[in-house]
C-alpha cells in the first residue's frame, strides 16, 4: 500500500464484449498535474478529471478510505459493464451523456445530473447508450 505522501493513480479498462480488465497502477513521490489525486480544499471541474479512452471503460478513484470511495469513470459508446452484485450501496450520478443502468432486471435511463441509489446485493449492470461519465460513491460504513 503506498504512503499517504505518495501518488497512487490507477486506469482500469473493461471490455464489456470480452470482459476483459486490465489495470494500470503508478506510483511516485511527486505531485504532477496528471495526477488523479485532487488537490483539497480546491474547486475541481469534474467532467474535466477523466478522459474518454477509445473503445474502453476508465476508471480513476478519486477518495478510497476503509468507509468506502468515490471513483470517476468514462464509457466509450458501446461499452458497457457486465452484470455484477456488491454488498454495499451504491450511488451512480450521470455527469455527462446518458445511460441505462439495470438493477434486478428494472432499466432505469439516467441523464445528465441525475442519480440513482443501487441497493446492496441487487444484481446490478450498465448497458451501452453512448458515450457518458459518472461518478460512483460506495458506502461501507454501517455494513458486517
Amino acid at each position: 500500500m503506498p504512503s499517504p505522501t505518495c501518488l497512487h493513480k490507477t486506469y482500469r479498462y473493461a471490455m464489456l464484449n470480452e470482459e476483459k480488465i486490465v489495470e494500470k497502477e503508478e506510483s511516485g513521490n511527486k505531485a504532477s498535474p496528471d495526477s488523479t489525486k485532487l488537490e483539497k480544499s480546491k474547486s475541481h471541474i469534474i467532467v474535466e478529471i477523466i478522459e474518454y479512452v477509445p473503445n474502453s471503460v476508465v476508471i480513476k478513484t478519486i477518495i478510497k478510505k476503509s468507509t468506502g470511495s468515490i471513483s470517476i469513470m468514462s464509457f466509450d459508446s458501446g461499452e458497457g459493464l457486465t452484470e455484477k452484485t456488491s454488498p454495499f450501496d451504491t450511488f451512480a450520478q450521470i455527469i455527462e451523456g446518458k445511460a441505462e443502468i439495470v438493477i434486478d432486471k428494472v432499466s432505469n435511463l439516467l441523464q445528465s445530473g441525475q442519480g440513482i441509489i443501487i441497493p446492496a446485493h441487487s444484481p446490478n449492470f450498465i448497458k451501452p447508450n453512448g458515450r457518458f461519465k459518472m461518478i460512483l460513491t460506495i458506502i461501507k460504513c454501517g455494513y458486517e
